[in-house]
């Protein structure tokens, strides 16, 4: 039966039913156990699991992702909890040189089914290491997957889909919607988990967003209706691999094509799709491809960073900018 869930509901049950199912499934991060988190994903669980498979760690990512690999290779599949965006690189050293290359180096005879659990992105109003968007970094690192949900039902599907792979992958959780709503039926047959989707058909423009700037874009395509112009929403959901042929049949028909993230513009994931966009359609373009992102800059103080962040209106103006091509 459907029910209505938070993203941080839906990834706390994701997680239950994940654990239900393999008791192979560990979960490690800091004051995930007793406290359930800082933004409470996964409450509970340590009571009804018990402590070795809820595992409060010490305040050591490094530490964390190291022990993770030891687990893998036993054969269990840990959860690395993150507790934020920008608390992540302590163990930068660990994933992108021991988790995304083992596979290969081992000639396949190791696995690395571990997940990364990332909040990321900004506007909660809190400072940098709290409100960063990390992914080109570990999208751009062969061996690792990447995937960036927007919604309840992604998330509830998506992190046991993640934990079920037998590769590693980098799970981003946009943190400011971890209180979106939806309904969720855990009886569905989810999409795959490597798939982007057209979450709202248009005919002039094409708009690419994931994880928090998913909503933004829809609300940019509601409020472009409202002047007449059809924006064509499309939900990327994995960031590597990029699933890019429904972005390709969108662009071919709307001839003009946005990008948005939060992350800073130079070298994001918008300038790889933006290349991948023109070398695929390029006859197919009325206009270049634009991006709408962060700025060049470190994330700001809190009192700013509506001003950083791309909003409604930024994503209306590439529109304006490329409907005038």
């Amino acid at each position: 039966m459907a029910e209505t869930l938070t993203i941080g509901k839906a990834l706390n049950l994701g997680l239950r039913r994940a654990m239900e199912d393999d008791a192979k499934v560990v979960l490690m991060g800091e004051d995930i156990g007793r406290l359930g988190g800082v933004f409470r994903i996964t409450d509970g669980l340590q009571k009804d699991f018990g402590e070795d498979r809820v595992v409060d760690t010490p305040l050591a990512e490094a530490g964390i992702l190291g022990t993770a690999v030891g687990l893998a290779m036993r054969g269990y599949r840990p959860v690395c909890e993150i507790q934020f965006d920008g608390f992540v690189f302590p163990a930068y050293n660990q994933i992108v040189t021991q988790v995304a290359k083992i596979h290969a180096r081992s000639r396949g005879r190791l696995a690395m089914p571990i997940v990364i659990r990332i909040p990321f992105g900004g506007g909660i109003g809190a400072v940098e290491h709290h409100s960063e968007s990390p992914e080109a970094y570990f999208a751009h690192t062969p061996g690792l997957k990447v995937v960036a949900v927007s919604n309840p039902v992604d998330a509830y599907w998506g992190i046991q889909q993640a934990i079920a792979h037998p590769d590693p992958i980098v799970f981003l959780e946009p943190k400011r919607r971890y209180w979106e709503k939806a309904e969720v039926d855990p009886d569905a047959t989810p999409d795959p988990l490597f798939a982007s989707r057209v979450v709202r058909g248009g005919d002039d423009v094409t708009v690419l967003a994931y994880g928090p700037m998913v909503k933004t874009a829809l609300q940019a395509a509601e409020a472009a209706a409202e002047e007449g112009r059809s924006l064509e929403v499309v939900d990327l959901r994995t960031l590597s691999p990029l699933d890019l042929d429904p972005v390709f049949d969108s662009v071919r028909r709307t001839g003009r094509c946005v990008v948005v993230h939060e992350a800073a513009v130079t070298l994001g994931l918008g300038a790889e799709i933006a290349a991948r966009v023109t070398e695929q359609c390029f006859h197919s373009l009325e206009a270049p491809v634009l991006r709408v992102g962060g700025y060049d800059t470190p994330y700001p103080p809190s009192k700013l960073e509506e001003e950083y962040l791309p909003d409604l209106d930024r994503v209306l103006d590439a529109v304006d900018r490329s409907m005038g091509f």
